[in-house]
């Protein structure tokens, strides 16, 4: 499928040689076989056996952390694989204590190791009754496809050299409150790690809706609007500047179309103005609870009758989450998106900090000023804006390697961002600007 690539935003930015080669090692045979062969533990709940080698949560665990560990060896020690595990006491939907474990690979950066992307898929599954751990839940899209993005991503970046740090997880819990995820953004925070972006692949295994119409060159990323961490102090300059459209997530998303919304990856990024499908939630929701930025890819429409069900044949119709119901080509689509999207957050400068604009005095021009990053080939800034009903930046001008500059438009009138470029052309997200009197 060809991308939309007609309403690509002013802020678009080039796929350059390095990228597409990457992207071109993205291999759908490989995503096939682990979908598959998550499908084939019977069942992954969270509550089933974690000492059977063949079926249940815990074989399920150890084959992802055999895989990982393949990947690693060939990444010249930059690589780490660990099972990140806490036992979780009785709570909802855990009604024993119970061992949860997040397979989690680490990619360290050469430049900048302490920034951080992370990228998830949940490994656990679910039939109907969400209390059930012993029948067959084989979670094909929901989600061995998430966790087949992840692991793809991982082994073909392996053996690569990002600047900054890259995090390919596997978590588990989801489907009984999201605890995996929650324990792993908690071991972010407590390290202080400076995690920039956030991305959960949550039901990506099929372009199918339940109607049967197909729509395989679109995939949609949620992110939310009102910061879910959002202080008393900070909804109150939000409610003055008018920044609901303009939160962290939002700028990533953003970023997401930049880069992966083009023909290298095939797809057009369906970006949906909310934290997740409605009145639903995922993985990226702890750590939008940690002031982290995060996003949701999902499938364009869903087809519920192969997600959260008992595998059964019920009026000639086949119930079930189960493998012959996903698209291949597809996940390896999704796959592209999000490895374009991590490479180039990796390579790019970090995300500029200290962002204001000045409000000192009432002038029809804009003030803005922002703190260098330390990037050893960090080139410059550019400074964007659009109109305040404008979802997409509009307007891109360089600015040269200064930590200042004015713009002869109002404040009052236009939205204003500022991004980081460094010397092989790569633009940071954008940086939504506060006001500093």
């Amino acid at each position: 499928p060809a991308a939309r690539g007609d309403d690509r935003p002013a802020t678009a930015q080039r796929v350059g040689r390095e990228l597409r080669a990457l992207l071109a090692e993205i291999d759908q045979d490989r995503i096939e076989s682990i979908v598959r062969r998550l499908a084939a533990f019977g069942t992954r709940h969270t509550l089933s056996t974690q000492d059977d080698p063949k079926r249940g949560i815990g074989a399920a665990r150890d084959w992802i952390y055999a895989e990982m560990k393949k990947y690693a060896a060939a990444s010249g020690g930059r690589m780490t694989v660990e099972l990140q595990s806490y036992v979780q006491q009785p709570a909802s939907r855990i009604p024993t204590p119970t061992r949860i474990t997040n397979v989690v690979a680490t990619l360290r950066g050469s430049v900048d190791p302490d920034r951080v992307y992370v990228v998830s898929g949940h490994y656990d599954s679910r039939c109907t009754d969400v209390m059930d751990f012993t029948s067959d839940a084989p979670g094909a899209d929901d989600d061995a496809s998430g966790v087949a993005v992840a692991m793809e991503l991982a082994r073909v970046m392996a053996t690569r050299r990002p600047a900054a740090t890259i995090v390919f997880a596997a978590v588990a819990g989801e489907e009984q409150g999201l605890y995996g995820s929650t324990h792993m953004a908690q071991v972010f925070k407590d390290a202080g790690a400076d995690v920039q972006g956030m991305f959960t692949n949550d039901i990506v295994g099929s372009s199918t809706a339940d109607d049967g119409d197909r729509d395989p060159g679109t995939v949609r990323l949620f992110a939310e609007g009102v910061p879910t961490s959002e202080t008393p102090a900070q909804a109150e300059i939000r409610r003055s500047v008018g920044g609901e459209n303009d939160s962290p997530a939002r700028q990533l998303a953003r970023f997401v179309r930049d880069v992966a919304d083009n023909d290298a990856t095939g797809m057009h990024v369906r970006v949906v103005y909310r934290r997740d499908r409605y009145l639903r939630g995922g993985d990226h929701i702890p750590f939008l609870e940690r002031a982290y930025p995060a996003a949701r890819f999902t499938e364009p429409a869903e087809d519920f009758a192969h997600q959260h069900q008992d595998v059964r044949v019920e009026n000639g119709k086949q119930y079930g989450d189960l493998p012959e119901f996903c698209d291949f080509a597809y996940i390896t689509r999704v796959a592209k998106v999000n490895g374009a999207a991590l490479w180039t957050l990796a390579q790019a400068p970090g995300t500029p900090q200290g962002v204001k604009i000045l409000t000192s005095s009432l002038t029809n021009d804009t003030e803005l000023v922002w703190d260098r990053g330390p990037e050893p080939d960090l080139t410059g800034y550019e400074v964007v804006w659009r109109e305040t009903t404008a979802p997409e930046w509009e307007h891109v001008i360089d600015v040269g390697d200064t930590t200042r500059h004015t713009v002869d438009l109002s404040k009052d009138n236009v939205f204003f961002g500022v991004r980081a470029v460094n010397r092989a052309g790569n633009r940071s997200p954008v940086a939504f600007p506060t006001p500093q009197r």
